[in-house]
């Protein structure tokens, strides 16, 4: 009966030592790394065993009967180690020499060390076992408490044919019960700590996923701003277009009438004029057409680029021709500097060079109420990935309103840099921009812009001297 009562009372104090090491791995030990929560577990198990060993039942001066081997099961049910368990059971043993040394705490430590060999082993077995889990743990439990019985019997002080009739009796079975008891409920303390542990974890997951939609939101927030206000620059460039091929189509038809109405009655001079009028009005429609047209096609990729040699001085001289009458109309002064240096020749598409110094040149005047606009040409060294080469520079510098640096980035969108009121004002449909640079990059350059409101404008148009065929 006092086995009994002594068992129970190691049980007490077991489950004591298991919730209170659950609180401090709870709330202290959770958070260290992998390596300190496996030394302080072992560390926890072996004060177990030596608690059952102070709390045991005193036969003799030198005999104590416990259930510090309890501990050791619980290593082989939780550990993945098998090290570890065999440091337990040592541990365990070692801890009986505070007693002092005699023969029966020497017995002690060679069974817990025993023990702990036996465990390894056992835990081992159970991963590779595919029994069910409850199963494996009766086993381990019932094997740990016959092999224990049998090494106090041939190993301690006590005879063992007394053992065996008086002693083991008592404290097997109950040895087994309380073991199997406490397994259970330490099983529960671990399932409690994994379901507090998998809860955490999904509150990361879940807090993780929150800043996640957050910043998700923000971005198709941030899309929908800019899909509203590309649909209003497109209805605003619809109604700017709209406005641009119905006047020249008007003027067009309108002459046309005027002439097949009153051609008996009209002079040959007032016919031409009229006849030059619908030119120029039909010249307009087709410039507004192929800007459409081009962009499409680059959009699509399917803007053929034809590479020839370019006179420079052809270039310069037809682009300046091409504009001289509409700045002298204006009262604007157009300026042509050339730098020293230029080749004579440039390797590229004489079509879309032409065009994209037209759109610049032709912003440039439109842009300027009154002053001058001036295209310098100049040649840089620009450094590629590893070699240097020759680029040539047509600067179109005006002194019109200029743009704010705001506006920088979107007057080269298609659809999203034309400001109505600018437009109304100054006409256009606002897609030459966009299809110079665009044409810029086909040609291997780039186009670059300084300006600052009420500062004119700097447009600097890069293409290289020679490409690679």
């Amino acid at each position: 009966m006092q086995f009994s009562k002594m068992f129970v009372l190691n049980m007490s104090m077991l489950i004591t030592i298991a919730y209170l090491a659950s609180v401090f791995y709870k709330y202290i030990v959770i958070r260290a790394s992998s390596r300190v929560k496996q030394i302080s577990s072992v560390l926890a198990l072996i004060f177990a065993g030596w608690i059952s060993t102070v709390f045991g039942f005193q036969l003799t001066d030198e005999v104590v009967f416990d259930l510090r081997y309890v501990p050791l099961i619980v290593a082989v049910l939780t550990y993945r180690q098998p090290y570890s368990v065999i440091i337990v059971g040592v541990g365990i043993g070692l801890s009986r020499l505070t007693f002092g040394i005699t023969d029966a705490t020497i017995a002690a430590v060679l069974n817990m060390s025993i023990l702990g060999v036996l465990c390894a082993g056992l835990n081992i077995w159970m991963r590779r076992s595919s029994y069910r889990l409850i199963v494996k743990g009766i086993l381990v439990t019932v094997i740990v408490n016959v092999v224990n019985s049998v090494n106090i019997a041939f190993l301690g002080v006590i005879p063992p044919a007394y053992f065996f009739s008086h002693i083991m009796p008592y404290t097997l079975p109950t040895g087994i019960v309380l073991s199997l008891i406490f397994a259970f409920i330490l099983r529960d303390f671990q399932n409690e700590q994994n379901r507090i542990l998998l809860i955490q974890s999904t509150n990361r997951l879940l807090s993780l996923q929150k800043e996640e939609l957050q910043k998700a939101q923000i971005v198709l927030e941030d899309r929908a701003k800019q899909l509203m206000i590309a649909s209003q620059y497109k209805s605003e460039f619809l109604a700017n277009m709209s406005h641009e091929l119905r006047t020249p189509l008007n003027s067009v038809i309108n002459f046309a009438q005027m002439i097949s109405e009153n051609a008996d009655t009209m002079e040959r001079e007032e016919i031409i004029r009229f006849a030059n009028m619908i030119d120029q009005s039909g010249q307009e429609l087709l410039r507004l057409i192929n800007d459409i047209l081009d962009l499409s096609k680059v959009e699509a990729g399917r803007l053929d680029i034809v590479l020839e040699d370019i006179s420079l001085s052809q270039l310069l001289e037809d682009a300046m021709n091409h504009f001289q009458l509409v700045a002298d109309k204006k009262g604007i002064e157009l300026v042509l500097e050339k730098k020293a240096g230029l080749p004579d020749t440039l390797w590229s598409d004489p079509q879309r060079v032409q065009q994209i110094l037209r759109n610049l040149m032709s912003n440039a005047i439109k842009f300027t109420p009154r002053g001058k606009v001036t295209l310098t040409v100049s040649i840089r060294q620009v450094k590629q990935e590893d070699h240097v080469s020759d680029c040539l520079v047509f600067s179109v510098q005006d002194t019109g309103i200029g743009i704010p640096e705001d506006k920088h980035h979107s007057i080269f969108e298609a659809f999203q840099q034309a400001d109505g009121s600018i437009s109304r004002k100054f006409g256009g449909t606002g897609l030459g921009l966009s299809i110079s640079r665009d044409l810029a990059r086909l040609l291997g350059g780039s186009i670059e812009l300084e300006s600052a409101a009420g500062q004119g404008s700097i447009f600097h148009l890069r293409l290289p001297v020679t490409v690679k065929k």
